[in-house]
């Protein structure tokens, strides 16, 4: 009885371990041409987007099905509709700045008929007014008249 019972227990997890080796990914049927974007030092309440650029690259029409972000403050905005085999579309990341300090926020791409999603990623440093005005000032560089 008990070898019945490892036999059968190994195969089950055989199985289970070759399930996941098949598991299809979002990066599968979507490529996307960055997967991270740095906003850099971005002033304290003046919200910011990024356009994340990807390709259909499967042999069919994908639809994004959700974009889910890691929290309120992002906002991601993803096509409606099918996307046709070979043709670019994005999802847009929206981010309110509302709180100081260095963020890293992600939004969950899932596309419809793909077991793993994809993760896009922003982050950045928002600064108050004042330390905002402060670094302009110190990366602005003087022209030299004539040049």
């Amino acid at each position: 009885m008990k070898k019945l019972f490892l036999l059968a227990s190994a195969a089950f997890l055989t199985i289970g371990v070759f399930a996941q080796d098949q598991a299809k990914k979002a990066e599968d049927v979507v490529k996307f041409k960055e997967l991270t974007y740095d906003f850099g030092k971005i002033k304290q309440g003046s919200p910011v987007t990024h356009n994340f650029v990807f390709t259909n690259i499967s042999n069919s029409p994908v639809i994004i099905e959700s974009a889910v972000p890691s929290c309120g403050c992002t906002t991601p905005v993803k096509p409606e509709g099918a996307i046709p085999q070979g043709k670019d579309d994005k999802i847009q990341a929206g981010f309110n700045a509302a709180n100081v300090g260095p963020f890293n926020k992600s939004i969950t791409i899932k596309v419809a008929g793909v077991d793993l999603p994809v993760q896009l990623k922003i982050t950045g440093e928002v600064l108050t007014t004042d330390a905002y005005a402060k670094y302009q000032a110190g990366n602005t560089k003087p022209t030299t008249p004539g040049r």
